[in-house]
């Protein structure tokens, strides 16, 4: 994708006539792999990384387009090499209101009771987080990724609001997840199609999870529970409200990601977080309006004496983020000339 990108922009800004692109793989004992072999094989991620490290691009204008009063033959070279720069996290979201009118957020709906549409606060609080990335800045300039600052400096920000909200924070680092978690939204990591990781939720009680607010009954961003996580290359992040995590059993996900191929994700024109975002999300969707399903909420309402029969219908709010190698690339260009007979 980014030779592609280079090699737009270079033939726009040359005359060149014959393009001989090469891809170099890493050991000296493989053999050259031509760019049009190498993006017709279906090769996965993790193969293309490992294979195309150094690519190699060569312009050259052939002599027969040598005007008449030159001599010259210019041959232009370009080397890109692709250095392993850390890992980094791609993620794309998906929400499915209650009604049909990349930090879950969920307004508690209890407040309803009171006439206050709790989730302007959740959307409010979303936004502050998002600027406190932006503005939470360490001493070499780049955004601090502390969850918990960031959902502190949200809430100092969130005032003259009425409702409340659960929120989950999730920041990477080079295979590092930390999280910060207020309420019974959550996040699991899953590793080559099974879960290896589940967040721990918050709850006072049953169907009463931690909040944030304004209100004095409300909770402040200290009682979050923080987590680290170490991720790997192709590690998946699922981040829910309880609409995702009270409907959907995890063998369900489970069952959804090993469904969710690349190559079909990439027929239709989406990555595979996008996809994946979209089909979970629907998915509890679905199993919010079975009247007689069986999903986590009925299992814990049973472990409270309780007997609600069939899904939870709510908000369903799913991110999907992505661990991928993150690369550096190092562009070098050669240009030399040498005679040529007349």
């Amino acid at each position: 994708m980014c030779a592609g990108d280079i090699i737009t922009d270079h033939q726009a800004a040359t005359t060149c006539r014959r393009l001989k692109i090469v891809f170099k793989k890493t050991t000296l004992t493989d053999q050259p792999t031509s760019i049009h072999e190498n993006m017709n094989t279906n090769h996965d991620e993790s193969r293309t990384r490992n294979s195309c490290k150094r690519l190699k691009i060569v312009f050259k204008k052939p002599d027969t387009c040598a005007d008449d009063h030159e001599s010259m033959t210019k041959k232009h070279s370009m080397r890109i090499i692709m250095k392993k720069k850390g890992l980094k996290m791609v993620s794309s979201p998906f929400y499915i209101p209650k009604n049909e009118e990349v930090k879950p957020l969920d307004g508690v709906s209890g407040w309803a009771k009171q006439g206050i549409d709790s989730g302007h606060y959740a959307r409010k609080l979303m936004k502050n987080s998002a600027d406190a990335v932006v503005a939470l800045k360490g001493t070499d300039g780049n955004p601090i990724g502390d969850p918990e600052r960031i959902l502190q400096e949200a809430f100092s920000n969130t005032t003259g609001v009425q409702g409340a909200s659960t929120a989950c924070i999730v920041s990477h680092n080079d295979g590092v997840l930390r999280a910060a978690n207020v309420g019974d939204s959550g996040f699991m990591v899953f590793r080559d199609g099974k879960m290896m990781y589940k967040s721990q939720t918050q709850q006072r009680r049953f169907n009463c999870p931690y909040q944030l607010g304004n209100h004095s009954s409300c909770d402040r961003p200290d009682s979050a529970i923080q987590m680290e996580v170490t991720v790997m290359v192709d590690d998946l992040v699922v981040l829910g409200t309880d609409g995702l995590l009270d409907n959907m059993h995890v063998e369900e996900i489970e069952k959804i990601i090993a469904m969710t191929m690349v190559a079909k994700a990439e027929r239709e024109g989406k990555t595979v977080e996008e996809k994946l975002a979209r089909e979970i999300a629907e998915a509890a969707y679905y199993k919010s309006l079975d009247k007689y399903g069986d999903c986590p909420f009925v299992r814990a309402s049973l472990l409270e004496g309780k007997h609600h029969k069939g899904g939870k219908v709510d908000d369903i709010t799913v991110v999907v983020g992505r661990i991928i190698q993150n690369y550096d690339l190092h562009i070098k260009i050669n240009s030399d000339q040498k005679s040529t007979p007349e």
